[in-house]
């Protein structure tokens, strides 16, 4: 596995509108006895570790613990796989027949209170159109 673009800035255009995107490429080979269960695979990965922090386990139980709602698909993944390749994303923004605004950040063990409050300062003062 290995990162083959790390944090690019791309803007996405659609119906004339624009919009600043933040990615990561990784890229790795797969086990030949996850291509036929990609499922399997999936459910090792995730939720990604840009959406619950670290460690892993005890983030996931803190954030069940503390939203108290179920997320449906929000920070869930979408992808195509051909059998060969997988791309996908992380459900950040997307609508699901209604609209709800939602902002986080991955805490860590480097995390301080300050900073993920700016960070949610910062992510949820942004114009929405």
């Amino acid at each position: 596995v290995e990162v083959t673009k790390y944090r690019y800035y791309e803007v996405l255009r659609s119906e004339g509108k624009e919009i600043g995107q933040v990615s990561s490429e990784i890229r790795g080979k797969l086990l030949p006895e996850f291509r036929t269960s990609i499922g399997d695979l999936l459910r090792e990965m995730l939720p990604a570790g840009s959406i619950s922090g670290a460690p892993k386990p005890k983030t996931c139980e803190l954030i069940q613990e503390i939203e108290g709602l179920p997320r449906g698909y929000y920070t869930g993944v979408a992808g195509i796989f051909d059998g060969k390749a997988l791309d996908s994303c992380v459900l950040i923004r997307f609508i699901d027949q209604n609209g709800m605004f939602k902002s986080g950040g991955g805490i860590t063990a480097q995390s301080t209170l300050e900073s993920e409050y700016q960070e949610m300062i910062d992510k949820v003062y942004v114009p929405v159109y």
